[in-house]
């Protein structure tokens, strides 16, 4: 059984004070950061690159957890794991324009985790043909692009489909993650949970990502 790890998104953080972000979520207890790259084109929205990578990875010590929202991941990969990704995660929605297997196989061949992410409207079986060749599966509950949004609980099936096809990687959870929904997540079998608004803007973060593993750790032992 993978172990429960909480991953806040830098998203949520105050940019211009970065470094002090990442040690305040780093001495509450975070296991991974989350870093949410968009192209504007993937998604509606634009976030950072490589450079921005690399500069948190020289003021990290956890992982860094990074998730490309962006329509070509085979041209930016190598830049974002030079910068320090230890996780690198790309969505099966843009499998039309390249060889996700090829993909996977590189980013591992660098030494890295491999992940891929689908959309709250993407079934899990879209991920079937990769399966084998993961690390980790991003579940999105809400769509990929904003912090901010309501939880969307219709995903949680996903959880249960990727085992019945023989998954046995790391399944994380991102989007409207916090206090309140984490348990559901937990319950489904996510052991991975990505918390923006939920962790920075709490007013002890560490209380607040204590609670969310204790949360997790709770359901997921009541699941059996």
């Amino acid at each position: 059984m993978h172990p429960i790890r909480i991953s806040p998104s830098l998203l949520a953080a105050d940019f211009a004070h970065l470094a002090d972000e990442v040690r305040s979520v780093e001495q509450a207890g975070a296991d991974w950061l989350h870093l949410d790259v968009m192209d504007g084109h993937f998604v509606p929205n634009l976030t950072f690159g490589p450079f921005v990578t690399a500069a948190i990875k020289k003021c990290a010590t956890r992982p860094l957890d990074v998730h490309l929202m962006i329509t070509d991941p085979w041209r930016y990969a190598d830049a974002f794991l030079d910068a320090g990704a230890d996780l690198l995660t790309f969505h099966v929605e843009v499998e039309q324009n390249g060889d996700v297997g090829a993909l996977l196989r590189h980013i591992r061949g660098r030494g890295r985790l491999a992940g891929l992410s689908v959309q709250p409207d993407t079934p899990a079986d879209r991920l079937a043909p990769f399966l084998r060749e993961l690390d980790l599966v991003l579940i999105m509950s809400v769509f990929a692009g904003f912090g901010g949004q309501k939880f969307m609980p219709e995903v949680l099936p996903k959880v249960a489909r990727l085992r019945e096809l023989g998954f046995t990687g790391e399944v994380s959870m991102d989007g409207g993650i916090g206090p309140a929904t984490i348990g559901d997540a937990a319950r489904a079998g996510s052991n991975a949970f990505v918390a923006g608004t939920a962790v920075f803007g709490a007013p002890d973060r560490a209380s607040r990502i204590r609670d969310l593993r204790e949360a997790a750790l709770a359901a997921r032992g009541a699941a059996g």
